[in-house]
């Protein structure tokens, strides 16, 4: 089984989110990439098994960061 992460900067919160249409109660936040991709390693076994889905054969992170900015 293969299951996607998305990673998305949040602006407004100033941190990176980590959620997931394929992992029943992904939702992660952390101000570090590095360190939500950590959590996010540890948590997906967890969720998989109290969720009863099957084992990941693999996991895809994909990381987006869009950032705007106004000038007067």
């Amino acid at each position: 089984m293969n299951y996607t992460v998305f990673f998305s900067w949040d602006e407004e919160a100033d941190v990176w989110v980590a959620t997931s249409p394929d992992i029943i109660g992904l939702v992660l936040e952390s101000d570090s990439l590095d360190a939500l991709m950590d959590r996010v390693k540890d948590a997906v076994p967890e969720l998989l098994k109290l969720n009863s889905q099957r084992t990941a054969n693999t996991v895809s992170f994909v990381c987006n960061r869009t950032q705007s900015m106004a000038y007067a």
